[in-house]
């Protein structure tokens, strides 16, 4: 009788627990989901259907019109291939800066490493808008340690260029590399120094083994970083806007969108600068912004899983 009690109460554990985690994984998933759900169903309503009562989430009245309007209005095409060109830029040479950033720490000792280790953690800490004006100063009148005076005679502007973000992910100071050196600080950490040993017996130097041995065993996090680093800098808006302000990317389009939105769609009566009719369009543009990001997401979900289960950031 005591054992069928005890097997009863496991049961409804075991159900209770079931019931928690349903609970919570569809409240994420509505979260998650509800506002891209509600942009897709707004995007693809008349404008009669904004002042129709009873539409809420299907349009009676079924249209293209606000993805039409949206990409003239954001320029989309080539909007499109010029984020995609700097999210891949950035993410290529932060990647490799970071990797060699985290190898060093993880495995080279030299003076001074935990203070610098402890620096990039503060990266991580402090938000960016604290040294926001000390960085646009010095990339509005670049100087390169006084080489570029010497030169030329003056110094050289990078605002409104692609330099700013080469240069910072080159370095290894772009968005969140303060978290990409952790990432891969801690997985090549957790590499066997025998499989190094081996390599240094056989005459490889540090560079040699680096690129040969370690890098390729650091599959996991190279992946997780680069779909981070993609996504992230997709995303930004704070410093694109700051270092692009008539470059047409994504962050630049958006932050303009309403703005381009009453020069636009003023001249026509029935679009007389509605505001309803304006947050209709915004909305489609933020949709049209974030779906490429989703497209992607649909091909590497698998591998972007696998890296972050494999690389520990979890554990």
């Amino acid at each position: 009788m005591m054992i069928v009690k005890l097997l009863s109460l496991e049961n409804w554990k075991r159900w209770l627990w079931a019931m928690v985690r349903f609970v919570l994984i569809v409240g994420l998933s509505f979260v998650i989901l509800y506002p891209i759900l509600q942009k897709i169903a707004t995007a693809i309503k008349h404008k009669s259907d904004l002042y129709s009562p009873v539409v809420v989430w299907i349009p009676e009245h079924f249209t293209l019109e606000n993805f039409k309007n949206a990409i003239k209005i954001m320029d989309y095409w080539d909007t499109l291939l010029n984020t995609f060109l700097l999210a891949s830029i950035t993410t290529i040479l932060t990647t490799a800066s970071c990797a060699l950033a985290g190898y060093a720490f993880a495995r080279l000792s030299f003076k001074g490493s935990k203070l610098l280790f402890a620096g990039v953690i503060l990266t991580i800490l402090v938000p960016p808008t604290t040294i926001l004006i000390p960085i646009y100063m010095n990339l509005k009148d670049f100087t390169l340690m006084g080489i570029i005076p010497l030169l030329t005679g003056d110094s050289a502007n990078l605002l409104n260029s692609y330099w700013p973000f080469i240069l910072t992910s080159v370095t290894a100071n772009s968005l969140k590399a303060g978290l990409y050196i952790f990432i891969f600080r801690q997985f090549f950490r957790g590499i066997p120094k025998v499989i190094e040993e081996a390599a240094y017996i056989d005459g490889a130097g540090v560079g040699k083994t680096f690129l040969r041995i370690m890098l390729p065993n650091a599959f996991p996090a190279i992946v997780t970083v680069m779909l981070f680093s993609f996504v992230w800098q997709w995303n930004d808006s704070f410093f694109t806007t700051t270092y692009l302000t008539s470059s047409n990317v994504m962050a630049t389009q958006l932050s303009s969108l309403p703005y381009n939105l009453s020069i636009q769609l003023e001249g026509g009566v029935a679009t007389n600068k509605d505001p309803f009719y304006m947050s209709m369009v915004q909305d489609t543009g933020i949709l049209l912004a974030i779906l490429p990001l989703i497209i992607i997401y649909l091909f590497v979900q698998r591998y972007f899983v696998e890296s972050i289960e494999r690389s520990g950031i979890v554990g």
